[in-house]
C-alpha cells in the first residue's frame, strides 16, 4: 500500500453499514499507531452488535485518541465506536437512534439452538448497554431512557446531556482543515 504524505491525523469515515465494511474499517483503525490520533466520521445506520464491539476494542485497547464527529446518521450499533471517542462532536443536525438489539436468526434452526440464541441475545444487549453508558460516561438508566422504545436523539440533545460537544460547521476546522 503507498502512504501518502499526511498532515495530521488519520481520518476514518464510517459510512453505511459497518457490517459490510468491517474488514476494511478495522485496517484503517489498526493503520493508526497504538496511542495515535484520528479522526472518525460517523453517517452510519449500525449493524452487527459483533462489529460494534470489534471496532469498539481496537480503539480502546489500542489506546487511540480519536475524536469522533458525527456529520450525519449515528445510529444502533455505530453508537458504541462514537462513545469509544476521547471526544465527540456532533452538529446541529446530526441523528443518533438509541434502541433495544434487534435480531434474527436462520429460518431452520433447532428449538434448543433459538432458545440459547435468545439466552446469549438477552446477556449481550445487557451488557452493551452497560459499555455504552460507562463509555459515555452516563448512568446506565439515560441509555435505558432513550433506548426503550427507541428515540431518535438529536446532536444539540446530546451536547445538552453533556456527551458530545455541539459545532457548527464553520468550528469543525479546528481539525485541522485550512482555511483559505
Amino acid at each position: 500500500m503507498k502512504e501518502r504524505e499526511r498532515k495530521g491525523p488519520i481520518e476514518i469515515a464510517l459510512v453505511g453499514d459497518l457490517t459490510e465494511n468491517e474488514s476494511e474499517l478495522c485496517e484503517k483503525l489498526l493503520d493508526v499507531e497504538p496511542g495515535g490520533d484520528c479522526v472518525l466520521y460517523f453517517d452510519s445506520i449500525g449493524g452487527s452488535p459483533y462489529c460494534a464491539m470489534a471496532l469498539t476494542s481496537l480503539i480502546v485497547l489500542r489506546g487511540l485518541r480519536a475524536v469522533g464527529v458525527v456529520t450525519g446518521e449515528c445510529s444502533s450499533s455505530a453508537l458504541w465506536p462514537f462513545a469509544a471517542c476521547a471526544r465527540r462532536l456532533v452538529i446541529r443536525h446530526s441523528v443518533l437512534l438509541f434502541h433495544p438489539m434487534k435480531w434474527q436468526s436462520e429460518e431452520h434452526v433447532a428449538l434448543s439452538e433459538a432458545a440459547e440464541w435468545a439466552r446469549h441475545f438477552g446477556k449481550l444487549e445487557t451488557d452493551m448497554d452497560q459499555l455504552l453508558a460507562q463509555l459515555f460516561g452516563v448512568a446506565p438508566e439515560k441509555i435505558q431512557e432513550w433506548s426503550a422504545p427507541g428515540r431518535y436523539v438529536s446532536g444539540p440533545e446530546l451536547a445538552e446531556a453533556g456527551l458530545a460537544e455541539l459545532v457548527e460547521l464553520e468550528a469543525l476546522a479546528i481539525l485541522g482543515a485550512r482555511k483559505k
